[in-house]
């Protein structure tokens, strides 16, 4: 998945427009530090591409926080005439989504925006939009909510969203017991010390710690019918959900 995920990295899709700090060594070795989740990735999107079956042949799919462009490049394998576009603030990462649209033959299908979801120029409304482990970087409720707002603004009416986020929000015991798999699986994965310990400070000072339903609430208040939990994979949730009449 898009985010699935270096958090040792700070990446927001604030309003403000804050440097992001993937430079082109970082992304160059981004989806080489991912590639021990590949298994759960593909789970994930294997599910992605069901919810989505029933959009139009010819859907328009908004693609928040691209990446490095892997979820839309597994989308747009399956369904061969619908369009994306792809947000994303860091260049380096952009970069790299638009050089795999080309290997895959996918570029004319595809828009790309460098910026942030409140400067891309208005459109026709989407039939769907991805958002993958990104708003957990928003700590505060009110400006996650708006930023899903921001999505819902984007799409049609039952306009389908998938969002995935980091689920810290846990007792104790749960959180230690989920972390020290996390942390072997990262090791596994050819994570050095250091970079364990930058996650562990990334997620300590720049997440939200929340828990399933305060994120679901989130999400609902931000113009979406109740979000569907259908993912999950240690800390990993994901949910669909569709934009409200009103969103």
């Amino acid at each position: 998945m898009s985010k699935l995920i270096v958090a040792s990295f700070v990446f927001t899709m604030q309003n403000q427009q804050s440097p992001t700090p993937f430079d082109q060594k970082a992304a160059a070795s981004y989806d080489e530090k991912t590639a021990g989740w590949a298994s759960s990735r593909d789970a994930l999107f294997s599910l992605m591409r069901q919810i989505f079956a029933e959009l139009p042949a010819e859907a328009r799919i908004l693609c928040v926080g691209v990446g490095t462009g892997t979820e839309m490049i597994a989308l747009a394998q399956a369904f061969p005439q619908c369009h994306f576009t792809a947000v994303e603030p860091a260049s380096a990462m952009l970069d790299i989504c638009r050089q795999k649209a080309e290997e895959h033959g996918i570029t004319s299908r595809c828009t790309f925006h460098e910026g942030y979801l409140d400067s891309l120029p208005a459109s026709d409304p989407f039939d769907a939009a991805t958002c993958l482990l990104v708003s957990q970087f928003l700590k505060e409720a009110a400006e996650r909510s708006h930023f899903f707002n921001q999505i819902a603004q984007r799409l049609h009416p039952g306009g389908i969203l998938i969002n995935s986020d980091l689920v810290l929000g846990l007792s104790a015991p749960v959180h230690k017991s989920l972390i020290e798999v996390w942390l072997r699986m990262l090791g596994g994965s050819g994570w050095g010390e250091e970079d364990i310990e930058r996650m562990r400070t990334a997620w300590r000072l720049h997440l939200a710690a929340l828990t399933p339903p305060e994120i679901e609430a989130i999400i609902a208040a931000g113009g979406f019918d109740t979000p569907v939990l259908f993912f999950q994979t240690l800390f990993i949730h994901a949910w669909f959900s569709k934009r409200t009449s009103s969103g």
